[in-house]
Order: structure tokens, then C-alpha cells, then sequence
């Protein structure tokens, strides 16, 4: 027996180890069962993570999930973060790029209301709808090609345009005088016209829709210059009349105040003469009382002076009034 188990040994060991790994899964092992379970909770657990990054969909910023089922868009995902879906085949999910995008229509050559040729070329900001509706036409319409979608949406402004400015004459959209452009009113009608189809057909968000650049042909060019230089002449027509009528009224205004002037003057002046005329008859009259014979005197002197000039000449008799007071002083009588 000591020589069998010293001969033996190795082979008892490896022997011994079969013995050992035989008897864990032996049915009568006490330990076999909580192995089992062990081994059964990490394969749910590993099936349970495989589970949960099947159903598991990160959204990123710009984008929206749309999750189909069978094939259908069910719903649409445009909040970052993380969503939930259920596993393939059922749903799956297509990520639809909805960052803001812009396109331009070129220069399109359009005719306005009163006849003349512009030049424009309109711009537009959008991007893809977010409901389920929106995507759906969306991917209907251009199958998530965002060069696509800029190319039919080129072809529709551009039409626009050409209706939209058919409803306005060329001075609403060049002109001096900025109250009177209507820039505004042009791009909002531009939009109306537009958005609502955009929206059906393509499922597509308009964000902005606005003119980039605006233009005139050499003919437009020259019919708007001579239009802008007669506005021009009839506004310093109308100037120079508006000052032709100030500097009239300032005129009227000038004589009649001037001739209210010169009669008040005048009257002032009768009124002091009139005084002055009082004031000289009553010392006439003091002097007369005072010594009628001087008083005779200057009165006939006052007479040659009133009737002699520097070139008359006159013959009369000396001894006559008032000539004689030439001859005779006073107090003494004629001969």
C-alpha cells in the first residue's frame, strides 16, 4: 500500500484534482446551488446592460432621434440628453441633422407693378420641423439631404420673388425718401407666400426670410435716376414757391406797416403843428394887445415875405399896405 501511494502520488494529485472539479457540480454537493445562482445573476445582469444599450439613444444638440417602429416614425426626440427606445426589431431610430441652415436664390431678374425690371436675391434661414408630422415629410420629401432640401427651397423663393414683386412699383423698394420704402412689407409677404407650402410639402421650418441684395438693369437704372431728378425739381418747385409766397407776404407786410407808420406820423405832425399853430396865434394875440402898431408891422412883414420871392418884382405904390410900411416907421402916418 506505501509503495502503490508513493508510485501513485502524482497521478493521485491529478486524480484527486478530477475528483475535486467532479464534485462541484455533483447533485449531492450542498455548495452546487449557490453557484448556480451565482452564475445565473451575472448572466441576467450581463443581459440586462446588453438590454439596456440596445434601448438606450443619445440625443446630441442640433439633432432629433426620430424613433421608428416597423418602419413607421412614431415619435421625435429633439431635447438633448439620453431617451429610450425598445430593442430591435421593433424600434429603431434615424437621427435627422436639424441644425439652422441657410440658402440664397441668387439674382433673379423680376419685374415690378409699374413696369421695370430689378434685380434680387433673397435669402433663407430654416430647418427641419420637430413634430412627427414634419419629419415624416421631411424624410418623404428629400430623404434627410439637407443640398436637397436647399435646392427645391431656391426654386420656390425664386418664384416667389417674382410674384411678390409684381405687387410693388419700384419706388416701394429704391428710394430717397425712407418713409416710403416698404422693404419690410415686401419680405413679410415674401414669407407668407412661401412658409405655408414649405411647411406642407417638406416639412421644413422657415426661420427668416429676408432680401440679401437688391439691384437695377441699366434701363430700370436710368428710368429711376430721371424719376428720382423730377421728384427732385417739383421739391424745389414747391420751395422756391413756398419762399416766392413768404417773401411776398414778408413784402405786404413791410408796406402796410409802413404806411401805418407814415400816417401815424403824419398825424402826429398835424397834431403838433395844429398845437404849435394854437400856441403862435395866441402870442400874436398877446402882442396885438401888448402894441397893435408893431403887431401891424410884423404882420405886413410876415405878408412880403409869403408873397416876394427871390425873383419878384414888383411895382406898387409905397403908400399901400402892406408896402408902405417900407416907406413910413412905425407910428407915423402917410403923407
Amino acid at each position: 500500500m506505501l509503495h502503490i501511494h508513493a508510485h501513485d502520488g502524482p497521478d493521485d494529485e491529478h486524480g484527486h484534482h478530477h475528483h475535486d472539479h467532479g464534485a462541484q457540480d455533483h447533485p449531492g454537493d450542498p455548495a452546487r446551488w449557490p453557484r448556480l445562482a451565482v452564475r445565473a445573476g451575472l448572466g441576467l445582469c450581463v443581459l440586462a446592460a446588453a438590454l439596456l444599450a440596445a434601448c438606450a439613444v443619445t440625443v446630441h444638440q442640433g439633432e432629433a432621434v426620430v424613433v421608428t417602429q416597423f418602419g413607421d416614425p412614431l415619435r421625435v426626440i429633439t431635447e438633448p440628453g439620453l431617451a429610450w427606445t425598445l430593442p430591435a426589431p421593433i424600434q429603431s431610430t434615424l437621427v435627422v441633422d436639424r441644425r439652422l441652415r441657410s440658402s440664397s436664390t441668387g439674382v433673379q431678374d423680376v419685374g415690378t407693378r409699374d413696369g421695370l425690371r430689378i434685380l434680387l436675391q433673397a435669402y433663407v434661414v430654416w430647418q427641419p420641423g420637430a413634430s412627427p408630422d414634419a419629419i415624416r415629410r421631411y424624410l418623404r420629401s428629400v430623404r434627410d439631404d439637407p443640398d436637397e432640401a436647399a435646392r427645391q427651397l431656391r426654386g420656390l423663393v425664386g418664384s416667389a420673388l417674382q410674384v411678390s414683386a409684381a405687387s410693388f412699383d419700384l419706388a416701394d423698394l429704391i428710394n430717397t425718401d425712407a418713409g416710403k420704402l416698404r422693404l419690410d412689407a415686401f419680405e413679410q409677404r415674401l414669407r407668407a407666400q412661401i412658409a405655408g407650402p414649405v411647411a406642407a410639402t417638406y416639412g421644413i421650418e422657415l426661420r427668416e426670410v429676408g432680401l440679401e441684395r437688391l439691384s437695377l438693369p441699366d434701363v430700370s437704372l436710368a428710368a429711376t435716376v430721371g424719376r428720382m431728378q423730377s421728384e427732385r425739381e417739383v421739391i424745389a418747385a414747391q420751395r422756391t414757391a413756398e419762399g416766392l409766397r413768404a417773401a411776398a407776404e414778408i413784402r405786404s407786410n413791410a408796406t402796410r406797416d409802413g404806411r401805418i407808420e407814415i400816417a401815424d406820423a403824419h398825424a402826429e405832425a398835424a397834431a403838433i403843428t395844429a398845437q404849435a399853430d394854437r400856441a403862435a396865434a395866441a402870442i400874436q394875440a398877446e402882442a396885438y394887445r401888448g402894441d397893435p402898431q408893431l403887431y401891424t408891422l410884423m404882420r405886413s412883414l410876415d405878408s412880403l415875405t409869403r408873397v416876394i420871392g427871390p425873383n419878384t418884382r414888383l411895382i406898387l405904390r409905397t403908400d399901400a399896405p402892406p408896402f408902405s410900411a417900407l416907406a413910413h416907421l412905425p407910428g407915423q402916418s402917410p403923407p
